[in-house]
């Protein structure tokens, strides 16, 4: 059972604005609610422009934060876009290395950084939900989906599988306090899709947002940031992916088509597809590029036997589950299910 979480900014500030204080408070009351304690890490309500100016503090943040063993769980703020620039300062003298253990780590989005840098250190992570997207929601209480999964985590430890949400939501625009306790806009969600190969393969889960996975080979964002990433060889070679299951999802800027097939290129170009079992696609941002990203996907990767799924449920596209990455999985798209071996 989790009791204390320690929530951490390792990438965007913005929690720290005073702008998000009525969403911050809205998310610590209902933590205490679920009998949490929250924690906020020294540097992490200090704002955009600082956490921006100072990835070492963030980074002594993430390290305090495992070294604490009253803490459980470390909990993201939100994602970012220069999650990168924590590297030196948890590689160059082994920091992360001597501070892994057991604990959970939870978050999506540029994070997608954390935990490529976990999974080089050994230490199994949960990918999917964040503080400000999820537990803050403006909405009347959580995301019941997003919620059932949050519950399990901090309940058990684990997560033990996951189906298809009934619904998906349209994005919410705007954020002010007078829209408290304003339901964002209901569809009907189809389940799990299988684009290709087998229904039922299995594999143990590593990925995360195709947006940032594509910064790790391209610097259009920041041109240092895939010199660090090779520098820190953050990226596993080709037979670290076998038998793996990759999982894939799309940000909010929703990626063009064009470079969304520049992402996966990069990716064939290091074989990973000719070894991995499988890959599970989140549902995009808005369901735009829905039908397009299919597409893409089947004719860049181009394997008659790899097995594909799309519409999960995780990533940007609300509301999320929760995927344990490092454990094994088996997807069975026949049953609409993926079920993990309990990794506790």
């Amino acid at each position: 059972m989790v009791k204390n979480i320690a929530i951490v900014s390792l990438s965007s500030g913005i929690m720290g604005e005073s702008y998000i204080k009525h969403e911050v408070d809205l998310g610590v009351k209902r933590l205490n609610e679920l009998g949490v304690n929250v924690e906020f890490m020294p540097h992490a309500l200090n704002g955009l422009e600082y956490v921006k100016n100072h990835p070492k503090e963030g980074a002594e943040d993430l390290l305090k934060a495992l070294n604490n063993p009253e803490i459980d769980m470390i909990l993201c703020a939100i994602g970012g876009d220069d999650t990168y620039r924590l590297l030196p300062f948890l590689f160059e003298n082994d920091e992360l290395v001597r501070a892994v253990n057991d604990k959970i780590f939870l978050g999506f989005s540029d994070t997608t950084f954390n935990h490529f840098m976990f999974h080089k250190v050994g230490m199994n992570t949960f990918y999917g939900q964040a503080f400000l997207p999820d537990i803050c929601e403006i909405g009347p209480d959580i995301l019941t989906y997003t919620r059932k999964y949050f519950e399990e985590l901090i309940r058990t430890g684990t997560i033990k599988a996951i189906t298809p949400s009934e619904n998906w939501y349209e994005s919410r625009e705007d954020f002010g306090l007078e829209q408290i306790g304003t339901p964002l806009k209901a569809h009907s969600n189809k389940g799990f899709e299988l684009l290709n190969g087998n229904a039922v393969f299995s594999g143990k889960i590593l990925g995360g947002c195709i947006d940032s996975i594509y910064d790790f080979f391209y610097g259009d964002r920041y041109p240092d940031m895939p010199e660090l990433c090779k520098k820190y060889h953050l990226f596993p070679d080709k037979e670290e992916w076998r038998d793996k299951i990759l999982l894939l999802e799309s940000s909010e800027e929703k990626m063009s088509p064009e470079k969304y097939k520049k992402a996966l290129l990069a990716l064939k170009e290091r074989e990973i597809f000719d070894v991995i079992s499988g890959v599970l696609v989140g549902k995009p941002f808005d369901e735009v590029y829905v039908d397009e990203y299919k597409q893409v996907l089947l004719k860049t990767i181009d394997n008659s036997g790899l097995s594909i799924v799309s519409n999960i449920n995780i990533g940007h596209a609300q509301p999320r589950c929760i995927i344990p990455f490092g454990v094994n999985a088996t997807v069975d798209v026949h049953k609409q299910i993926i079920v993990f071996e309990n990794n506790k």
